[in-house]
Protein backbone atom coordinates (compact mmCIF):
# COMPACT_ATOMS: atom_id res chain seq x y z
CA UNK A 1 0.00 0.00 0.00
CA UNK A 2 1.46 3.29 -0.40
CA UNK A 3 1.02 6.15 2.06
CA UNK A 4 1.12 9.76 0.50
CA UNK A 5 1.17 13.34 1.53
CA UNK A 6 -2.34 13.66 1.22
CA UNK A 7 -2.82 10.98 4.12
CA UNK A 8 0.42 12.55 6.90
CA UNK A 9 -1.70 16.08 6.18
CA UNK A 10 -5.37 13.84 7.20
CA UNK A 11 -4.00 11.75 9.66
CA UNK A 12 -6.27 12.70 13.72
CA UNK A 13 -3.34 13.44 16.43
CA UNK A 14 -3.26 13.16 19.84
CA UNK A 15 -3.30 16.91 20.04
CA UNK A 16 -6.75 17.13 17.95
CA UNK A 17 -5.61 18.55 15.14
CA UNK A 18 -5.23 16.79 11.70
CA UNK A 19 -1.77 15.78 10.18
CA UNK A 20 1.27 15.48 10.54
CA UNK A 21 3.80 18.88 10.00
CA UNK A 22 6.16 18.91 7.26
CA UNK A 23 9.33 20.24 9.31
CA UNK A 24 9.07 17.27 11.31
CA UNK A 25 8.73 14.89 8.40
CA UNK A 26 11.32 15.57 6.70
CA UNK A 27 13.31 14.86 10.06
CA UNK A 28 11.59 11.42 10.33
CA UNK A 29 12.70 10.99 6.33
CA UNK A 30 16.36 12.49 7.00
CA UNK A 31 16.87 10.30 10.12
CA UNK A 32 15.89 6.87 8.32
CA UNK A 33 17.86 7.85 5.14
CA UNK A 34 14.33 8.27 3.54
CA UNK A 35 13.55 9.98 0.05
CA UNK A 36 11.55 12.81 1.46
CA UNK A 37 10.81 14.47 -2.20
CA UNK A 38 10.37 10.59 -3.92
CA UNK A 39 7.62 10.68 -1.15
CA UNK A 40 5.92 14.27 -2.00
CA UNK A 41 5.83 13.60 -5.38
CA UNK A 42 4.82 9.51 -5.36
CA UNK A 43 4.39 8.57 -2.01
CA UNK A 44 6.00 5.70 0.19
CA UNK A 45 5.51 2.25 0.55
CA UNK A 46 3.67 1.45 4.10
CA UNK A 47 5.99 -1.72 4.67
CA UNK A 48 8.77 0.57 4.44
CA UNK A 49 7.58 2.85 7.19
CA UNK A 50 6.78 0.38 8.67
CA UNK A 51 9.95 -0.91 9.42
CA UNK A 52 11.45 1.82 11.11
CA UNK A 53 9.67 0.75 13.56
CA UNK A 54 8.83 4.53 14.74
CA UNK A 55 5.21 4.40 16.52
CA UNK A 56 3.77 7.52 14.73
CA UNK A 57 5.08 5.86 11.11
CA UNK A 58 3.23 3.02 12.14
CA UNK A 59 0.06 4.62 13.57
CA UNK A 60 -0.23 6.71 10.27
CA UNK A 61 -0.32 3.31 8.32
CA UNK A 62 -2.69 2.01 10.45
CA UNK A 63 -4.76 4.94 9.88
CA UNK A 64 -4.26 4.69 6.21
CA UNK A 65 -5.60 0.75 6.39
CA UNK A 66 -8.56 1.68 8.58
CA UNK A 67 -9.58 4.19 5.85
CA UNK A 68 -9.45 2.01 3.16
CA UNK A 69 -11.14 -0.60 5.35
CA UNK A 70 -14.13 1.68 5.96
CA UNK A 71 -13.39 2.23 9.75
CA UNK A 72 -12.85 5.68 11.01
Amino acid sequence: MIITVDHMHSVPTWNGRQGYCHSKAREFFARHGLDWLGFLQQGIDSQTLLDTGDALAIYLVEYVEAQRHGQQ
